[in-house]
């Protein structure tokens, strides 16, 4: 199960990804915004990042207007590795080599349908392991110096 949240900025396209995940299928909470008024977005962000860092989901999306505020307050959360991505090859890459557990989207960037595209890569992806493993750990070993 995944959990998805964004603020006013990313509000109208989390409506959209929210209606894809239905068609697909996918089981999800959403933590809103539920209707389009002003949010801080740590204030969603940090929530939703420590459900995913609890074990209780397994994967976030965040929105706001253009990822990058969304993803700068999921990284400070212990056990997150949160990404911004604009394009599928990001979206692809960053599960093969980092496995990223929380993708961070641009409302006022990216499109919807780009924004499914993307979504999909993200969920459907899985860890490539191997020498991205070390990589992933040595990451995760800078939170605790």
């Amino acid at each position: 199960m995944i959990i998805i949240g964004a603020d006013q900025g990313g509000f109208l396209l989390k409506q959209e990804l929210t209606a894809h995940l239905k068609q697909r299928g996918i089981e999800f909470e959403d933590i809103g915004i539920h209707t389009p008024e002003s949010r801080d977005y740590p204030d969603i962000a940090e929530p939703l990042c420590r459900a995913v860092a609890e074990g209780k989901y397994e994967k976030g999306i965040l929105v706001c207007g253009t990822g990058i505020g969304m993803s700068m307050a999921a990284n400070k959360v212990h056990g997150i590795r949160a990404a911004v991505c604009g394009d599928c090859f990001s979206a692809r890459f960053t599960r093969l080599h980092n496995d990223a557990n929380v993708l961070c989207l641009g409302g006022r960037v990216v499109g919807p349908g780009l924004a499914a595209d993307i979504l999909d890569l993200f969920l459907d992806t899985p860890f490539e392991g191997g020498r991205h493993q070390r990589r992933v750990d040595k990451m995760m070993q800078l939170e605790n110096r």
